[in-house]
């Protein structure tokens, strides 16, 4: 994309943003999607803009977060799409006092019986906590250990059903008792731990 596209991309979706809630401007201050599903669960994510509120929220209608995803699977709230998601602005307030107000009004839509797509209980400094309902993040290493875990029971369950293990002298010396006892420790962890 060159700069004509993103602009005209970022004025697009600042225009889809205005058409759904007026009170978008380029101020800062705390925001919030709210939407009721078809079953009557309640959703609801609060953010911050910093800079601006009409900005920030034309970000949600492209970018590639949790709630972002969820805009893009749900759509924005119209006549014709009653399960949208609504667009609020719940305060105008300069961008030193947004951390504390984007909290509070996370706890309020908690209070509230909302289901939160938030990550965390907000804000951009040290009172940021995750919220219960975020999973571990999954990295390499956590891949790699989970193969190891898959080979080491698929081994266990070749020994268990069509080999056997022995040593190569009968009897085994005690470097080879060793051994034994470690390849069977190896294949045994998997099942004990799972």
């Amino acid at each position: 994309m060159n700069y004509r596209q993103i602009y005209a991309r970022k004025a697009e979706c600042e225009k889809r943003i205005k058409e759904v809630c007026p009170q978008a401007t380029h101020e800062s201050g705390i925001y919030c999607f709210t939407r009721v599903d078809e079953d009557g669960f309640k959703f609801a994510y609060v953010g911050l803009a910093s800079k601006s509120l009409l900005t920030r929220l034309g970000e949600h209608l492209v970018g590639y977060q949790h709630i972002d995803l969820s805009i893009k699977k749900h759509g924005l709230y119209s006549q014709e799409n009653p399960y949208g998601y609504k667009v609020n602005i719940l305060c105008k307030c300069p961008a030193e006092e947004c951390n504390e107000k984007e909290q509070y009004y996370i706890k309020k839509a908690a209070d509230a019986g909302f289901q939160l797509k938030n990550s965390t209980t907000g804000s951009q400094g040290k009172g940021k906590k995750g919220l219960d309902n975020q999973r571990p993040s999954r990295g390499y290493y956590d891949g790699i250990e989970q193969g190891e875990k898959r080979a080491r029971r698929m081994i266990a369950d070749l020994f268990s059903k069509h080999l056997t293990v022995s040593t190569k002298k009968q009897p085994p010396t005690k470097l080879q008792e060793k051994a034994l006892q470690k390849f069977m420790d190896f294949i045994n962890i998997d099942n004990s731990a799972e």
